[in-house]
């Protein structure tokens, strides 16, 4: 089937490095993005700052292809921006695979040539077909192998805390936003400056946005910050500090902690959001499973994660785990309810495949709903799929990369048991805890 190509959805950093690796192993692949642009993702947050230096942004496979072309690799030691991101290492990646990559087309299915998802018959011997929507119309491509590297960022996590949309979340959705928000830009930071902002989540986006917004309260009186936790400790919530091996990763979590110790972020922990309810006066109200409110906001900000988009391959055989929605070998060893100091094993082909021959779900949307991805992580995935599909088994079982360890203890499931009862973990980092008022602490 080498006749065809390897189609790989999605034109951000994994499925670009995806690319790169098909191409060095003698394949074609041909990238298809719904997007405008090389990382229309990583552009709408392009104002934040990433914590992996640019050591760490740019697949070996994908380095040695832009060098090719006169590329000037940046300062290895150096953080970009998400824009720094674009215009450094993906534009430029987009630009020398040429018409490997096609912008504009949305991928809306993947199927077994003529076959559904009951037919066993022809499963390992047909090709796969990709339904593509662009401006001129719907297509067809016979693809050797797809490599779903399509991301998380359409499909944020609801504010409701059983997972599903809170009772009235929708209907305040003019108050309610799903991103990092930049308040740099005018726009943005008059719709935030001297306003009672709730920030729901507990993960680094999250983290992020107590930073710039206490650094607006600073700026502009009247601006408040809520951080709803559904957490029902103070753990490790701000994350590793100085035993993270990725320093700029443990400056993020304390600079928030400097934020809260200062008085400029107000934390609810152990509140589940069940509803959001106008108060009549302009502002919105967050309910608890428990009953509790919160004191009226004029805006949410949810970053509570994200979640893989599955529809489109529903045609196609996978092997899912039932909580994590990942790959059912890969979901093990990055359930954050086990690995409760952030430590993933190193993974690759073995622990991606899926029972459709051909198929890999790669890059963020491989974890699934598991969090901490990392864009190295990305870079031996593909690398090891690429090896798989050019039938480098040797390859593909070798897996070339270490991680660094978050310096957190304490798993996703422990979160509410007492502070008595959680041991001392598998790293032992000192423990980073700070007052936080109780659930409905604003109305007493």
């Amino acid at each position: 089937m080498d006749e065809f190509p390897v189609v790989v959805v999605g034109a951000g950093p994994v499925g670009l490095a995806a690319a790169a690796e098909v191409l060095e192993r003698g394949l074609q692949p041909l990238v298809l993005e719904a997007g405008p642009e090389a990382g229309s993702a990583v552009r709408e947050w392009s104002h934040v700052r990433l914590f992996s230096p640019w050591s760490e942004l740019i697949d070996p496979a994908a380095a040695r292809l832009l060098e090719r072309q006169g590329w000037q690799a940046p300062d290895p030691a150096a953080y970009p921006s998400g824009a720094e991101w674009v215009e450094r290492s993906l534009r430029p990646l987009a630009a020398a695979l040429g018409e490997r990559v096609r912008f504009g087309a949305r991928v809306v299915g993947v199927a077994r040539r003529g076959r559904d998802r009951v037919v066993d018959a022809g499963r390992e011997s047909e090709p796969l077909t990709v339904h593509v929507e662009t401006a001129g119309g719907e297509e067809r491509i016979t693809a050797w192998a797809v490599i779903d590297a399509s991301g998380t960022w359409r499909s944020p996590n609801p504010l409701g805390g059983d997972g599903l949309p809170a009772v009235g979340e929708r209907a305040a959705r003019d108050r309610i936003s799903y991103q990092v928000p930049d308040v740099s830009d005018a726009q943005v930071r008059a719709r935030f400056a001297g306003k009672r902002i709730a920030v729901a989540g507990s993960g680094h986006s999250a983290l992020t946005a107590l930073v710039a917004f206490a650094g607006l309260a600073e700026e502009v009186p009247g601006t408040e910050i809520v951080w709803v936790l559904r957490r029902g400790r103070s753990g490790d919530v701000f994350g590793g500090g100085e035993a993270d091996q990725l320093p700029e990763r443990g400056a993020l979590g304390l600079r928030a902690k400097q934020a809260v110790e200062a008085g400029h972020v107000r934390a609810v922990p152990g509140f589940r959001t069940a509803a959001v309810e106008a108060d009549g006066d302009g502002r919105v109200v967050l309910t608890s499973f428990e009953g509790n409110k919160s004191e009226p906001v004029d805006e949410v900000v949810v970053l509570t994660g994200f979640r893989p988009e599955l529809s489109w391959l529903s045609e196609i055989r996978l092997g899912l785990d039932p909580v994590l929605q990942a790959p059912t070998a890969l979901a093990p060893l990055i359930d954050p309810n086990v690995h409760s100091c952030g430590t993933v094993y190193p993974h690759g082909a073995k622990e991606l495949a899926h029972p459709e021959p051909g198929v890999f779900v790669v890059g963020m949307k491989s974890y699934g709903r598991a969090p901490t991805f990392l864009a190295m992580t990305g870079y031996e995935q593909v690398r090891s799929v690429a090896a798989a599909i050019a039938g480098d088994t040797e390859s593909a079982e070798r897996v070339e990369l270490v991680l660094p360890e978050t310096g957190v203890c304490g798993g996703a499931g422990l979160f509410d048991e007492p502070e008595a009862e959680q041991g001392g973990g598998c790293c032992a980092a000192p423990q980073q805890t700070v007052e936080l008022a109780a659930p409905g602490a604003a109305e007493r």
